[in-house]
């Protein structure tokens, strides 16, 4: 007899981050789950993000990582709030996981939160943490290859973010082609092509996130 042990971890997963959902959706708190491979630039872009957001909203940080708190340590400096979650050697974060973390923080401030999950372009795509919008980051590193083969977090994604577009000369990466492939698995997906290095585009990634911030505002008041 074949027992649905994932399926019941996974419904019960998605109970919890329904919950977290709802909380922080009628505190007007807009949540992202940032995900990407190892290296493809989350933390740089995190700290570029609250750099350039900090005299205008809010914001709080959750740092997945397997292990250390080195990324968490770069955001803490920003005078961010931010909680690190160690999995252990666990591949992702879970709702659960995010629940605990918000323990730790002061809610009543905060505008956005972004959970920095563990750097994995497949596991964090099938758990839930209570997000708003997922958000991927691919890095001209990486090659143009990554959505079609890891397809599901691309499709789940509201934002693909391109990053490391400086380095596009140094590289093979072929932007249509990653363009082409992501736009058919996911056609309303927002496109964003973007250098923590020399700032190109991160206006309007602040941009995106700032409206989506206020749109959660006013759901607050539905």
């Amino acid at each position: 007899m074949e027992i649905p042990v994932m399926s019941n971890i996974l419904d019960k997963n998605d109970q919890i981050a329904a919950e977290l959902n709802s909380v922080l959706t009628s505190r007007g708190i807009f949540v992202v789950n940032l995900l990407g491979s190892p290296g493809c630039g989350k933390t740089s872009l995190l700290e570029q993000t609250v750099s350039l957001l900090n005299n205008e909203l809010k914001l709080a940080i959750i740092e997945g990582d397997l292990y250390t708190s080195k990324d968490a340590d770069r955001l803490a400096a920003y005078g961010t709030p931010v909680v690190q979650i160690n999995t252990q050697g666990g591949c992702h974060l879970d709702a659960a996981m995010v629940k605990a973390a918000l323990s730790q923080l002061d809610l009543d401030p905060i505008d956005i939160l972004i959970v920095e999950n563990v750097g994995n372009l497949v596991c964090p795509a099938e758990f839930n943490v209570g997000e708003h919008a997922k958000v991927v980051v691919l890095s001209t590193t990486e090659g143009e290859d990554k959505p079609l083969k890891y397809p599901l977090v691309f499709r789940q994604s509201e934002a693909v973010i391109l990053n490391k577009i400086d380095l596009l000369p140094y590289t093979s990466f072929a932007m249509d082609d990653a363009i082409r492939d992501i736009k058919g698995l996911n056609p309303q997906a927002e496109l964003l092509q973007t250098s923590c290095r020399t700032g190109e585009g991160l206006t309007t990634w602040i941009e995106w996130l700032k409206m989506r911030a206020s749109q959660t505002r006013e759901m607050r008041k539905l």
